[in-house]
């Protein structure tokens, strides 16, 4: 495909193809269902705790990391299974530590979502 070198143009294709992509990730990946899932579940939290401005800020920052970097680590294991297909022992090490950036994002998230759920159910 030819690249688009005008400025506008160049960029309405660079957010279809965002958008399809987040939309292929949406349909397609079962983690990223189960955390879009918790994310819609979060934010119907927040109307009805009435939270506030920053926490609302801060809720949709830890929704936007989680699923940010579920996408990156979805495709680092998209690109090492069609490098080899095959278990490979580097490449399971690759995948573990994407998957943990992941953990490290969704560990961030639950804090987060404590911090400020959790004052208001006690």
């Amino acid at each position: 495909m030819k690249q688009d070198n005008q400025f506008i143009s160049g960029r309405i294709k660079s957010v279809k193809f965002a958008v399809l992509g987040a939309i292929k990730l949406i349909t397609t990946e079962h983690s990223v269902m189960v955390q879009s899932s918790l994310a819609v579940f979060m934010t119907g939290a927040g109307f009805y705790f009435s939270i506030s401005r920053e926490e609302w800020m801060i809720q949709i920052l830890a929704f936007g990391l989680v699923l940010g970097i579920e996408g990156l680590n979805t495709a680092v294991e998209k690109i090492a299974d069609f490098i080899h297909p095959d278990y490979h022992e580097r490449i399971g090490f690759i995948k573990d530590i994407a998957a943990g950036a992941v953990f490290f994002a969704a560990l961030s998230a639950m804090a987060i979502g404590a911090l400020i759920y959790l004052p208001k159910i006690l």
